[in-house]
């Protein structure tokens, strides 16, 4: 045999690909990788506002850090020849433990925004969070994902769930208004998110004077220039605004505001415990309280009834040093029974991180950033990368843990760093 049959018999040649797309999603193996694809496309000033925290960002890095202080106590010789990760989030079957988190405008990382990531949810049936300051409206989302087929098999959906977030205004006739147009639009829960008295001081924002819309000066066309993809979409897409609020008497974003200004205006300083009660009257779906950082807060609010609690600091955008939600989970799950369930939103990056926080109690996690990486990085497609990437990292997770269902994901198959090994 000679050399070049030899070379031939050992060696296949990778064929050209010539989708950007799938190139650049090739090259990922996770959702770090997503990151660093999102920050090589995106501009400066958009990537941080996706990327950044509050302050010094210690609580934006102690979300993901703190999942590593956690291991497992996995169980051999158990028959994991199938895998079943399903459960139910608000009475639902979902086939995993996501719920994917609220992202404000979305169509700053990808001209599709919000659409895109919903349809994706859609295709992978698990609940996708639409924001109030999303840059797709509340009828735009539920026409985009209706209808949606799975990629794979092109069988029709038998559920399509969508949550939509509030912020509390203190226009309530507008808020009102709002959750009129989810009900009627199918939005299954509404999500109030209850960490925004004021703004936290996100100072990656700060150096960047992040507007939205973005602003246009000198540094945004060098930017520009070398982001050219993304500026193409950018100026070929109508203008970036608060959908929801469009034409009506209040910030819509069609001429520049900092977020920080548009939270002090808008956003009602005095909400309190009381305000759940108006909520019940006018919304009579699954009200979920996204902000939770304590176990006392947690007690108070399975006692006003709601049905569910996001353990979150806001993904470290808020308040610095306020505590990982992963850490929250056990002590909050013993507190409040099952009373109410629990969902461990922040710092997601793997499917053991979702088997680590349902091992400690948790309902579900909620992931945002990751969704968001995923569509800077390569739109639709990647946001169904990454949900199929949590699904593989969950299945396998459980499989080498000795869990064939979520009933065996429990507490004794983790345990903190700190703890002896037994």
């Amino acid at each position: 045999m000679g050399i070049l049959e030899t070379i031939r018999s050992v060696v296949q040649l990778r064929g050209l690909e010539f989708d950007p797309v799938e190139r650049r999603l090739a090259r990922c193996a996770n959702i770090d990788d997503l990151r660093r694809v999102a920050k090589r496309r995106l501009p400066a000033g958009v990537f941080d506002y996706i990327d950044g925290g509050a302050e010094d960002e210690r609580s934006l890095h102690r979300n993901t850090s703190a999942f590593g202080e956690i291991e497992f106590r996995p169980r051999i010789l158990r028959d994991t020849s199938e895998i079943d990760p399903s459960t139910t989030v608000l009475g639902r079957t979902v086939p995993v433990p996501l719920i994917l988190s609220p992202t404000g405008f979305a169509r700053i990382a990808h001209p599709q925004g919000e659409l895109a990531v919903a349809r994706a949810a859609a295709r992978a049936q698990v609940p996708y969070t639409l924001s109030t300051m999303g840059t797709r409206s509340i009828e735009e989302v539920a026409s985009a994902s209706e209808g949606v087929t799975r990629s794979s098999t092109g069988v029709a959906l038998s559920e399509n769930r969508r949550w939509f977030q509030v912020y509390v205004w203190r226009d309530k006739g507008l808020l009102r208004e709002l959750l009129e147009r989810a009900r009627v639009t199918g939005y299954e829960a509404i999500v109030i998110t209850v960490d925004t008295a004021v703004l936290g001081r996100r100072e990656r924002d700060v150096r960047r004077g992040f507007t939205m819309p973005p602003k246009i000066g000198l540094d945004t066309f060098i930017d520009g220039a070398l982001h050219p993809s993304w500026t193409w979409a950018f100026v070929n897409a109508e203008p970036i605004m608060f959908a929801n609020v469009v034409g009506k008497d209040t910030e819509d974003g069609s001429t520049g505001v900092t977020l920080a200004d548009h939270v002090h205006r808008q956003y009602d300083p005095s909400l309190s415990w009381d305000d759940i009660a108006w909520f019940r009257e006018v919304w009579d779906g699954p009200v979920v309280l996204k902000g939770i950082q304590t176990v006392a807060d947690a007690r108070l609010a399975a006692d006003v009834g709601v049905d569910a609690i996001a353990l979150s600091n806001h993904g470290g955008r808020q308040l610095e040093d306020a505590p990982a939600p992963i850490e929250l989970v056990a002590p909050v799950a013993d507190a409040v029974g099952g009373a109410v369930e629990i969902y461990c939103d922040g710092g997601v990056r793997r499917g053991s991180d979702i088997v680590k926080a349902v091992a400690l109690g948790a309902t579900a996690c909620m992931a945002g950033r990751a969704h968001f990486y995923a569509l800077g990085a390569a739109g639709e497609r990647g946001v169904d990368w990454m949900l199929d990437f949590l699904d593989a990292g969950i299945r396998q997770t459980m499989a080498l843990n000795g869990a064939r269902t979520l009933g065996d994901v429990t507490p004794d198959l983790v345990r903190h760093r700190s703890e002896p090994i037994g």
